[in-house]
C-alpha cells in the first residue's frame, strides 16, 4: 500500500468521525419552530400576556332576559312585561401560568333614539348619546381561556337605548396596555383605532362635541356595573375570574 493510499483513507476516516460526533441538525419545520419559540417566551413571560377573543357585541345582539328562579318570591311576578337587560361579554385567553391582576376598563356609548320608552318627548329632550364607563380588576388569574361583562339595567335600555360603541381596555398592575380595541357603528366614532391612546374617549373633539344648536351630543351617565353585581353572577360563575374589591 503505497503513501497516497494510506493518507486517502486516513482522511476518510476522519471525515466519518467528525459527522459521527457532530450534534444532530433539528428538522423542526418553520412552523413548529415558530410555536416553540412563542411557547419559550410565554413561559419566560416576554410572549403576549392576553388576547381578547371574541369582543362584546352591540345592538340587539347584547339584549337579554335575566334568568329567574321558580319559586324565588313570595309575591311572584310583579313586573309583568318582558324587560330585557344589557350584557356585554367578552372572551380572553391569557398565556402566562398565572397573572397577578388584570384590569378592564369599558367604555360605553348608548343611542337615545332607540330606547324602547314611549315617552318620545322625554327622549327629545335627552341628548342623541349616553356615555358609560367601568372599571373591574380581576386577580390570581390561570393561563386559559376566561370571560368579562359588564351589565346595564333594563330601564338604561328603555331610558336610553341599545349600545352602539364600545371600547374595551386591559391592563396589568403597572398600568401597561396588555389588549384593547373598539368597535362602533355610530358615525364619528372610529371603530378600531391604530393605537387605544386614539380611541373616542381619549378624544375631546368627540365627547365634547354639540349640535347647532350647542347642545352636548354626549352626556355622560352613571349605571355600568360588573357582571358580579348583579343577577348574572350566577351564570357561568366559573368563566370569571375573582374581582378585587
Amino acid at each position: 500500500m503505497n503513501a497516497k493510499m494510506i493518507l486517502t483513507m486516513t482522511a476518510a476516516v476522519a471525515a466519518a468521525y467528525v459527522c459521527a460526533a457532530a450534534p444532530k441538525i433539528s428538522r423542526t419545520s418553520g412552523r413548529n419552530a415558530a410555536a416553540a419559540a412563542a411557547a419559550a417566551d410565554e413561559t419566560n413571560g416576554k410572549g403576549p400576556k392576553v388576547k381578547i377573543d371574541t369582543f362584546p357585541r352591540m345592538g340587539a345582539s347584547c339584549k337579554l332576559s335575566a334568568p329567574s328562579i321558580p319559586g324565588g318570591s313570595s309575591i311572584g311576578p310583579v313586573f309583568t312585561k318582558k324587560r330585557d337587560w344589557i350584557v356585554l361579554e367578552a372572551k380572553y385567553q391569557t398565556y402566562l401560568k398565572r397573572i397577578e391582576q388584570l384590569t378592564f376598563t369599558w367604555h360605553v356609548v348608548l343611542e337615545t333614539k332607540t330606547a324602547t320608552t314611549k315617552d318620545k318627548e322625554a327622549r327629545a329632550k335627552m341628548a342623541p348619546y349616553s356615555y358609560f364607563t367601568q372599571t373591574t380588576t380581576y386577580f390570581n388569574i390561570p393561563r386559559g381561556t376566561h370571560a368579562a361583562s359588564v351589565c346595564l339595567h333594563p330601564s338604561y335600555l328603555e331610558q336610553y337605548g341599545e349600545p352602539r360603541a364600545v371600547g374595551l381596555v386591559i391592563t396589568d398592575s403597572e398600568g401597561n396596555v396588555l389588549a384593547g380595541d373598539v368597535d362602533s357603528q355610530i358615525e364619528g366614532i372610529v371603530a378600531h383605532p391604530k393605537t387605544i391612546e386614539k380611541a373616542f374617549w381619549n378624544d375631546p373633539d368627540v365627547m365634547n362635541k354639540k349640535d347647532a344648536n350647542g347642545e352636548p351630543l354626549m352626556e355622560q351617565r352613571q349605571g355600568l356595573l360588573d357582571r358580579s353585581k348583579t343577577i348574572w353572577a350566577l351564570v357561568n360563575p366559573n368563566d370569571y375570574e375573582l374581582v378585587l374589591q
